[in-house]
């Protein structure tokens, strides 16, 4: 069983900034988990891939959000971090945190988050 504690959501206008942080934590003595991820998913449209990092520190980001996010880990931790900058409104959205995926890329791990919502509004 992996659990998650997820925070940094919020209400935030257009041009500001947010920090996500999530926490995955398992049973498993020292178990890390190779690649950590964000996905988010706004009202009526699909789930999507926002950023994703390995254990090694490989990145990857959705066009969408380059050159705005940034996503990071902290070494020797399950945790991931998510600052995120230059907001727009179609950034809303609740964001999910994810973990267990085999490479930082669109496609997701098995393990998900419960979801922290992000408003971008004025």
């Amino acid at each position: 069983q992996v659990q998650f504690v997820e925070s940094g959501g919020g209400l935030v206008q257009p041009g500001g900034s947010l920090r996500l942080s999530c926490e995955a934590s398992t049973s498993r003595f020292r178990f890390r988990f190779f690649v950590m991820g964000w996905y988010r998913q706004a009202p009526g449209k699909q789930r999507e891939f926002v950023a994703a990092v390995s254990d090694s520190g490989s990145t990857n980001y959705a066009d969408s959000v380059k050159d705005r996010f940034t996503i990071s880990r902290d070494k020797g931790k399950n945790t991931v971090i998510l600052q995120m900058s230059s907001l727009k409104p179609e950034d809303t959205a609740v964001y999910y945190c994810n973990a267990g995926g085999l490479s930082p890329g669109p496609s997701p791990g098995p393990y998900w988050g419960q979801g922290t919502q992000v408003t971008v509004s004025s």
